[in-house]
């Protein structure tokens, strides 16, 4: 598709989603604080309705057997929402499936039109509220050693923006067969001094391991490595997918493919295992020192998951720069970039060279 072309759909605002509050008439959003739906403006909350007949969370869904796996590369394809409560017509990146209406304030939730895509089968739900995220933050940046002083007393985080953004986890039952050696020190006397000298020995076996909710995210819209340093999350306390979890908050449609993010899996999968076969080999054979050869792996009793996980997202500016950081919206875990003291390196290095050369003066007298 040309990136000027415009796609055009028309959507409802769901009535999950867009809940008008029963005494004021304002719009509810969703509340961390109580996992209720709450109205910001008179406190009125309700419990959000259970279907008794419905899974309480996401369903475990068979990889083989997925038909949509291709990623969406969406570019710069736009939605046009139509607010059923003003009327007012919107437009969205299409990635986005929930978010709110700019003149009236309803919430929005945005159907997946496109047949090669599905919908989120679960969703954990904010647990930590924008205040608290800021509370967080200036714990955290706090005990940034390298963070220059003034930019600790001054940073302020501009408004958070709650979003979900997704992720897949996979379910594996990994089988392998591997041939490793492990080495033996011993000393050999020479005519001017004692040598180290490491004898390797085989070592070959199975190991098996079930790996329980692998994640992987499944957009490339967004700086991967900061999203990774703000996991874990307890994907097991999710909630079966329901619109008003969303319902005040932004969040994402997939953009990397069910297949593609197995495979990032599997490579994340793999390497846990070399970690497990190399500690296995570690206590058998009471050796440190461990290489493995070859390993051969069977992956059976695959499954996979399409959840929502919430992040809440700001910056601050510092020197007139913008630094950006993330909040885990489960745990609170935060992670960004901070501006660096040069004074303060400087001293460390000076430090460092400092104690090494005492040690080398030691050593030589």
């Amino acid at each position: 598709m040309d990136g000027n072309d415009v796609k055009v759909t028309k959507a409802s605002t769901l009535e999950e989603t867009d809940r008008k509050c029963p005494k004021c008439g304002g719009v509810m959003d969703f509340d961390p604080t109580t996992g209720k739906m709450l109205c910001p403006f008179c406190d009125y909350s309700e419990e959000i309705a259970v279907n008794n007949n419905a899974p309480l969370s996401a369903v475990e869904m068979d990889l083989e057997s997925a038909d949509k796996t291709a990623n969406c590369n969406w570019g710069a394809e736009k939605k046009t929402i139509i607010c059923k409560s003003c009327g007012a017509e919107t437009i969205y990146d299409a990635l986005e499936v929930a978010n709110e209406c700019p003149y009236c304030g309803s919430n929005q939730v945005m159907p997946a039109n496109d047949e090669n895509t599905m919908a989120p089968g679960g969703v954990v739900p904010f647990a930590i509220t924008d205040e608290q995220a800021s509370a967080n933050f200036k714990n955290w940046i706090g005990k940034k050693f390298f963070c220059p002083k003034l930019a600790k007393e001054s940073a302020r985080p501009d408004s958070f923006k709650g979003i979900y953004l997704p992720y897949w986890t996979f379910d594996a039952q990994t089988d392998s067969k591997y041939e490793a050696q492990y080495g033996v020190e011993r000393q050999v006397k020479t005519k001017d001094h004692v040598q180290t000298v490491i004898d390797w020995y085989p070592s070959k076996g199975s190991f098996s391991k079930f790996f329980d909710d692998e994640l992987v995210i499944g957009t490339n819209q967004h700086d991967t490595q900061m999203l990774k340093c703000i996991e874990p999350f307890n994907t097991a306390d999710n909630k079966a997918y329901k619109p008003e979890y969303v319902a005040g908050f932004a969040a994402e449609r997939y953009s990397i493919g069910v297949k593609d993010a197995w495979q990032t899996a599997k490579k994340s999968i793999s390497n846990k295992i070399l970690g497990g076969i190399s500690e296995k080999v570690r206590k058998k054979e009471n050796s440190n020192m461990v290489r493995v050869k070859d390993v051969q792996t069977e992956f059976s009793a695959l499954t996979y998951k399409y959840l929502l996980l919430p992040i809440w997202c700001s910056s601050f500016r510092y020197n007139n720069k913008v630094y950006q950081f993330v909040v885990n919206g489960q745990t609170g875990k935060v992670y960004g970039r901070t501006p660096v003291s040069t004074i303060k390196v400087i001293i460390v290095i000076l430090c460092v060279l400092l104690v090494l050369g005492i040690i080398f003066f030691m050593m030589n007298n």
